[in-house]
């Protein structure tokens, strides 16, 4: 993240994205595969990190093997073909669109980082209960703790989906896509960017 000023004087917070060239490696149409998709290849590999069926699909396509390979629904995949480039002019400057992402894995944690816990009381005579849980269950009834209660467990590492996020800025010669806020993730993590 860096931040920008706008004309005005006001600094607004943005991210930087790496935002293509993502080359089309298969088409999918509702006639033969039952919906409307494109599988986008993205950044360069090794051919021998690539496996013999992997490289054979990107043969297929006449494309370079590709570290990242991707699915995206599209509204109609007329006018698409295996080995187009998709740059990010295909965003302008002022559109909202939705990034997926996974977020950082942050390992165990409590309640009171996990979940918002307020903790117990600081004084009356409780000294090692700060940040404990407190109770999980009743004794006589029902006997036992329910599914889905909320207890210290791992966090983060999971697919967040940040839907709103205005383009501030398209940068087509450096394939940047510069938007306003934050995105799920840690540095060089790999995203989904979708229009609305």
């Amino acid at each position: 993240m860096t931040r920008i000023f706008r004309s005005d004087g006001n600094s607004i917070p943005v991210t930087v994205i790496e935002a293509g060239s993502c080359p089309i490696v298969q088409v999918k149409d509702a006639k033969t595969d039952g919906y409307n998709a494109v599988q986008l290849g993205f950044d360069e590999t090794r051919k021998k990190l690539v496996n013999k069926p992997q490289a054979g699909h990107y043969s297929k396509a006449k494309v370079e093997p590709k570290r990242i390979l991707k699915e995206v629904p599209v509204d109609t995949s007329e006018g698409l073909s295996a080995g187009q480039e998709v740059k990010v002019d295909i965003f302008k400057a002022g559109e909202r669109v939705k990034v997926v992402g996974i977020s950082k894995g942050l390992g165990f944690q409590g309640t009171v980082r996990r979940h918002h816990f307020r903790g117990g009381p600081k004084s009356h005579g409780q000294s090692d209960r700060l940040r404990a849980p407190g109770s999980v269950g009743a004794s006589s009834f029902p006997s036992r703790t329910f599914k889905g209660h909320k207890m210290a467990g791992r966090m983060g590492g999971s697919r967040v989906t940040v839907e709103n996020l205005q383009v501030v800025e398209v940068d087509a010669e450096k394939n940047l896509l510069i938007l306003e806020g934050a995105v799920p993730g840690k540095k060089n993590s790999i995203l989904t960017v979708l229009k609305h």
